[in-house]
């Protein structure tokens, strides 16, 4: 499992000006079954995206193909981690969250 972490380098108009070309990508990566969750940090100076994928190499070259990155506009970080535990209501917790 892998944490993509998003920092922006641009400034937020500059972000939300190219924000439905990420949302595509975003959608994208869903229906692929690449992601899990994801959303804005806070303080809004990125993004997180909780991804699967077969290695590394696969969910550092999607990654590098969101608009954000391929403009300019962010940098993306991969964490790479093995899930060992998990709850058992994650669904009811991330709703709650």
């Amino acid at each position: 499992m892998f944490i993509i972490e998003l920092t922006y380098t641009a400034d937020l108009a500059h972000i939300d000006a190219n924000m439905r070309a990420h949302m595509q990508f975003i959608n994208a990566h869903y229906a692929s079954g690449h992601l899990v969750v994801s959303g804005r940090k806070i303080p809004r100076d990125g993004g997180i995206l909780v991804a699967v994928g077969k290695d590394r190499a696969e969910i550092e070259a999607i990654a590098q193909q969101d608009p954000f990155v391929t403009k300019g506009l962010a940098t993306a970080r991969v964490i790479e981690f093995r899930v060992s535990q998990r709850a058992d209501d994650v669904e009811a917790r991330i709703k709650k969250g």
